[in-house]
């Protein structure tokens, strides 16, 4: 595989992460954009950046870009999107990919005009463990699908300033911490989700805080997730069905999961691919999808997403400043 010429928009913690993977795949990155410049002058030294870019514009119009990956609070993610789609780069954008469903709609019809890919920063899409239980789902291993259970919580420390507390940058439990959790109830069910029930708790920002989210698509099959932003929980997910049943713990980067039988009460632990290795992965799949174009099945997957989102803040009325 040919490697392929990234652009990195944004320096926080995230994307020093996607630094080290594309050092790793790579060997090096193309070129980082920041709107602190001497954060960017620090990446670039820090991860082998042969380009530092003045505006984000100017790391955009380099005709020697192929990828942009986006890093930025979640209420600039539709204005890069859109922005390096028209100069015709492809677009790996960390989640929430957008933050409404039109916003996402908009940018896969541009996408697809000008023959590009997007994709999202979801990193269980990508695990290796994801793609052999899927398989072994497929197979019959635990029968009919029929529940998943799937919980996430993080304690953020209480500071009404704090971009995870934020409406005017998208915060709350549901876009940060809750994309994780949506997306593993899409992966392990048949269909989206028709039918969305929910209700949700708001810190004093206006924000969500903690909900639950109970989905349920055309097949039947249901999904039940919890979520909290203020109170800590295991990253723990479930797929239950009629002859067994899937535990997937810390399942955002998942390389472990344990299968129980029903009818006997065997168990087999399933270990495939590394945690330490997700940002790869990703990295690795992104230049597949745009070299051989073989991403359509996930990026379905990420449009289900966001329509599921989308309709549950639609349930709650929470509307973001910028919307």
């Amino acid at each position: 595989m040919t490697n392929l010429n990234w652009g990195i928009l944004g320096s926080g913690w995230i994307a020093q992460e996607m630094g080290e993977a594309l050092q790793t795949v790579n060997g090096s990155i193309y070129g980082v954009y920041s709107a602190n410049p001497a954060h960017a002058q620090r990446y670039a030294a820090t991860y082998s950046v042969a380009h530092c870019y003045k505006s984000a514009e100017e790391m955009l119009a380099d005709p020697n870009i192929d990828i942009i990956y986006i890093a930025t609070p979640h209420n600039l993610h539709y204005q890069f999107i859109r922005q390096a789609l028209l100069a015709g780069k492809h677009v790996f954008c960390e989640k929430s990919i957008t933050v409404n469903a039109s916003q996402l709609q908009e940018c896969a019809a541009l996408a697809a005009e000008k023959n590009l890919v997007i994709c999202d920063g979801v990193t269980l899409f990508h695990m290796p463990l994801y793609k052999e239980l899927k398989k072994r789902i497929a197979s019959g291993a635990i029968g009919q699908v029929k529940m998943v259970q799937v919980n996430f919580g993080s304690c953020k420390e209480y500071d009404v300033n704090n971009r995870f507390f934020s409406k005017e940058l998208a915060g709350g439990a549901l876009l940060d911490i809750g994309v994780y959790a949506v997306s593993f109830a899409r992966y392990f069910m048949g269909s989206k989700a028709n039918v969305v029930l929910t209700t949700a708790n708001y810190f004093e920002t206006g924000v969500d805080e903690t909900s639950g989210i109970l989905l349920k698509n055309p097949d039947g099959e249901m999904a039940v997730i919890s979520l909290t932003m203020r109170a800590k929980q295991p990253k723990r997910g479930v797929i239950a069905g009629e002859k067994g049943y899937i535990e997937i713990n810390n399942y955002p980067r998942a390389d472990k999961a344990t299968i129980t039988y029903t009818e006997d009460g065997c168990t087999e632990t399933i270990e495939i691919g590394s945690t330490a290795k997700a940002l790869q992965y990703e990295v690795e799949d992104m230049q597949d999808y745009v070299q051989n174009r073989t991403g359509q099945a996930n990026f379905q997957y990420v449009c289900d997403v966001m329509d599921t989102l989308t309709a549950i803040r639609s349930q709650w009325g929470m509307v973001y400043p910028f919307e």
